[in-house]
């Protein structure tokens, strides 16, 4: 079943997200060939797609160990108390820091998991004590040591529905 705010992709809109995923700098003639539509019609789909927010923005897919952020770790993050506003300081806090990558609310022991990136041991353990455990609303933190990436991928599945 179909969620309001989802959005139907027939068969050439998957097609065509899926070559964009692939490589976000594709020309619509080069889209064109790939899926069998004309360049005009790669545009005009291209173009609604990021209307819709379905492409949200392209970017480059930079490799951390090649610019010196060699450790990777998943925090999890235990609020002292909450309620919305609790959480809402926290949700402006970690916005300051450009080592978290990716910040999640989740379900179980811990209340946010965070993805962190840092250059050595010792910065990702200043980050957590200085900076991590320093933010008032935060009670208790755990963190696991990425030891190597067995699979990393931005493409999404796609299903057409029609």
């Amino acid at each position: 079943m179909r969620k309001a705010h989802e959005i139907e992709l027939d068969r050439q809109d998957a097609r065509l997200l899926q070559a964009l995923q692939e490589n976000g700098r594709l020309s619509n003639v080069e889209l064109s060939e790939l899926i069998h539509l004309s360049p005009s019609q790669c545009q005009r789909r291209r173009q609604k797609l990021e209307e819709l927010g379905v492409v949200q923005k392209y970017v480059a897919q930079v490799d951390p160990e090649k610019i010196g952020l060699h450790v990777t770790a998943l925090i999890s993050v235990t609020l002292g108390k909450h309620g919305e506003r609790i959480a809402d300081e926290f949700h402006q806090a970690i916005q300051h820091f450009p080592q978290v990558l990716e910040c999640w609310s989740v379900t179980g022991d811990a209340d946010y998991l965070l993805k962190v990136v840092a250059s050595d041991l010792k910065s990702l353990s200043d980050f957590m004590m200085h900076q991590l455990l320093n933010l008032k609303t935060v009670s208790n933190i755990r963190s696991n040591i990425l030891l190597d990436q067995l699979k990393h991928t931005t493409v999404l599945p796609l299903v057409s529905r029609t």
